[in-house]
């Protein structure tokens, strides 16, 4: 069996190994997150409506998901230490350009080079704790990892906040340029290269389909509120996207150097543990996504108000998931993923039920088992995918469960945005008001709330409803998800990262 090749003849010190792959990992896992703080004054500055808001958050993770198994495969064939590097430059260089737009197009744009350097960056972090840390330390780093993973998004919003308290939204970009400068330093001195010299060449036409297929759906199912969801630009746009991934599924059976071979989902664990890792953070980023809006624009409350009130999700949510290799050794896995994903969708189901004026503490409620439920069940999905491929293709592995990761947010932002805009847009009624103020408080919820009055009042009304659908839409998804992750893992198996 071919194995990683680290270059290097020097001790390898995993603790500062760790320290920086994290900061790597909180820099790109933060800048998914960070920004929903600013997108009310994103909005009043740049005009943006709703559906150029639900982009400029979500070409970013678009972008990231697109190209996460390419770059998961550059990193086996020319090492994991120059890709994060590289990751790092482009992710931070695109950061200082971002802090001079002035539009929300150039945002946009600037979101999704961002992304391209993310892309590079996360699967980077994984493959190289799993090619660079002992076999019995390799199951707590990947914890560690995961734990990372999960509250840096919380650590982001709260970040911006402060911030924005201080600052305009362009500071939000200066974190995302601090955090990847001190990570590309301390990368170039510390990470040992690894790499596999076997490695295939690259999976080029499958990185065209697979890119070409996300693309395309998520950009069906973010304008779909602007078309329609019946309407013709919808249905073949998202028929259109599904196709196209048959077709990758269909090239990468062909091929003899597949990116990712489709049968490795014959291995059950890894199958439910990206169906898990999908979920979780279909639910938590689309979450994020319209919850911010609600404490910001419904509730009156600042930026940096608004993120403390998530601080308790990241609060359980990190302990959980340390805590969580050991509720698989006595429980089992299957037991320990399925309750996790049940906690996830009682949360947002408590959540659904946000109105104007609720009480804190309702969220509260819902925030807690949430965040239980992701540390819980994330350990052992991310366990389960990268113990599934031998050390030679953990680029690959790492890559998977961050795509898995990535593309649940990235349709979890479109499809809960969607949700959330076509519903307020349904439930917004302005009687009596001139047709040209009305279509620019349906085009823009931001726009209507600013404009104060019985337009607020009612425009607050319609965007709980479009809220409320939402959550509810999220959490039936996670529940059916949970079912079936159960029917995936055999009863009592325990999943951990073996020496492969």
């Amino acid at each position: 069996m071919t194995t990683t090749h680290l270059s290097t003849s020097k001790p390898i010190n995993t603790r500062a190994i760790m320290i920086v792959v994290c900061i790597a990992l909180a820099a790109v896992v933060a800048a998914m997150s960070s920004l929903n703080v600013a997108l009310p004054d994103i909005a009043r500055a740049t005009h943006a409506s709703s559906t150029q808001l639900a982009w400029i958050v979500d070409a970013y993770s678009l972008i990231f998901a697109s190209f996460l198994l390419l770059a998961g495969a550059i990193g086996d064939r020319y090492g994991r230490r120059k890709t994060l590097i590289a990751g790092l430059a482009i992710f931070g260089i695109g950061s200082v350009v971002a802090m001079t737009a002035t539009s929300a197009e150039e945002l946009i744009l600037l979101r999704g080079i961002l992304g391209l350097g993310a892309a590079l960056v996360m699967p980077a972090t994984l493959s190289t704790i799993t090619g660079t840390f002992p076999a019995d330390k390799r199951t707590q780093a990947v914890g560690v990892w995961a734990g990372v993973a999960g509250g840096s998004a919380i650590l982001g919003l709260l970040s911006s906040g402060v911030l924005l308290e201080f600052f305009s939204w362009r500071s939000v970009f200066g974190l995302n340029v601090a955090l990847a400068a001190t990570a590309l330093i301390a990368a170039w001195r510390i990470v040992p290269e690894s790499a596999d010299p076997d490695a295939p060449r690259l999976d080029i036409g499958g990185a065209v389909l697979s890119i070409a297929g996300l693309v395309v759906l998520v950009y069906s199912i973010i304008e779909a509120p602007e078309a329609g969801w019946a309407s013709a630009r919808t249905l073949i746009g998202i028929a259109g996207g599904l196709v196209i991934l048959a077709l990758f599924i269909r090239f990468e059976l062909r091929s003899k150097a597949p990116m990712l071979d489709p049968r490795i989902f014959a291995h059950r664990g890894l199958s439910a543990g990206s169906l898990s890792i999908f979920m979780q953070f279909f639910a938590f980023f689309g979450f994020i996504f319209v919850v911010l809006q609600y404490l910001q624009l419904v509730r009156g409350g600042s930026a940096l108000m608004s993120a403390i009130q998530m601080l308790p999700m990241a609060a359980v949510m990190m302990p959980s998931a340390r805590l969580s290799p050991t509720l698989v050794e006595k429980f089992g896995t299957r037991r320990v993923c399925v309750t996790g994903l049940v906690l996830v969708a009682a949360g947002l189901l408590v959540l659904s039920q946000l109105d104007v004026g609720t009480s804190y503490w309702l969220m509260l409620a819902g925030l807690v088992p949430l965040g239980i439920g992701m540390g819980t069940a994330m350990t052992p999905a991310t366990s389960a995918i990268t113990g599934a491929l031998p050390a030679s293709q953990q680029g690959v592995a790492s890559a998977m469960n961050d795509l898995s990761r990535e593309v649940g947010g990235a349709l979890g932002i479109a499809v809960l945005g969607s949700l959330l805009t076509q519903g307020y847009r349904n439930n917004l009624e302005l009687p009596g008001l001139p047709a040209e103020v009305v279509g620019r408080a349906r085009e823009s919820f931001a726009g209507a709330t600013h404009a104060g009055g019985q337009i607020a009042a009612h425009a607050d009304t319609a965007f709980v409803s479009g809220l409320q659908m939402a959550l509810v839409a999220g959490s039936v998804a996670v529940l059916i998800a949970a079912v079936a992750v159960g029917l995936l893992l055999p009863r009592g198996e325990r999943i951990a990262v073996d020496d492969q």
